[in-house]
């Protein structure tokens, strides 16, 4: 088993240098924000991807998940990382559709995973926490089950509150924005 505690500082040095972006930026719920934690642009490098798939394997083994995955393009790098590192090989990924297919299976959860499956879902940044309540509700109408939820980065703006709410199953953030950015100008 990787060294969790390094692979959790290779995680915030690779956030902290590569994710934190200073300036205005308009967030996805349409607040405005001094700055934007773009946790794909640390995920996509291999310290990232590796320190981020090691951490996430541990919880998913901890929570007794066999298959991690979340909202469609912010669960695709964390959930491939978690199965591509060693300890991740019993693992599977999939991810949640924004919109249901319209052919095919029209399904809203895509991947190697069947009803009764235990998920944990994962997302690379919350805020508020609304397109990953939306995910979990997603999974739970394929008919998985949700193991727990975890996000790479979350912002501390109550999107934890509403995913436990959502998800009635244990949520963690593997780095919070405190630990990325303890100086910015709206900590509370």
């Amino acid at each position: 088993m990787a060294d969790l505690d390094a692979a959790k500082e290779t995680l915030l040095a690779e956030l902290r240098y590569h994710s934190l972006i200073l300036g205005e930026v308009t967030l996805a719920s349409g607040a405005t924000a001094q700055y934007y934690v773009d946790a794909r642009r640390a995920l996509m490098r291999p310290a990232g991807f590796r320190a981020a798939g090691e951490l996430i394997a541990s919880v998913a083994h901890e929570l007794r998940a066999s298959a991690v995955g979340g909202p469609a393009t912010a669960a695709i790098p964390p959930a491939c990382a978690a199965i591509a590192v060693p300890g991740g090989e019993d693992l599977v990924a999939f991810f949640v559709r924004s919109a249901r297919k319209e052919h095919g299976l029209q399904r809203w959860v895509e991947g190697p995973v069947e009803a009764g499956a235990r998920c944990l879902v994962v997302e690379d940044t919350v805020t508020t926490g609304g397109s990953t309540a939306q995910a979990i509700e997603r999974v739970r109408e394929e008919g998985l089950e949700v193991a727990g939820v975890v996000a790479v980065v979350d912002r501390l703006a109550g999107g934890a509150e509403k995913i436990e709410a959502a998800a009635d199953a244990p949520y963690r953030a593997l780095i919070t924005i405190d630990e990325i950015y303890p100086e910015r100008p709206d900590r509370g």
